[in-house]
């Protein structure tokens, strides 16, 4: 399974996708691709974001079942004891629960 999120793209790289997957509210797609698929589809989906953000994730047979890629994408990836979370951004000067948890682990 694959789920790609794209907010504030071209509706021509919408439209391109479609192609591959299926849109089931706006800017969200899912479906099954293999590795070679979803491979090309990203590096469609970056040629053609412009300004735009991208959020690609798909099954693993990882701990966590999951993995994902991000492009110009607000909130930021963080390795928390092995395990990806996603970190909400939060207004400047101000840090999140899951950033100061790591800053006293280190």
């Amino acid at each position: 399974m694959v789920v790609l999120v794209l907010a504030s793209v071209p509706p021509g790289l919408r439209g391109m996708t479609t192609r591959w997957l299926l849109e089931i509210a706006p800017g969200v797609f899912v479906g099954r691709l293999s590795q070679r698929m979803r491979t090309t589809l990203w590096r469609r989906v970056l040629r053609h974001v412009g300004e735009g953000s991208a959020l690609l994730v798909w099954r693993s047979p990882g701990e966590q079942g999951l993995e994902f890629l991000r492009w110009n994408y607000p909130w930021e990836s963080v390795d928390f004891d092995g395990l990806m979370l996603m970190a909400r951004p939060t207004a400047p000067g101000k840090r999140t629960e899951v950033a100061r948890r790591l800053s006293l682990d280190n």
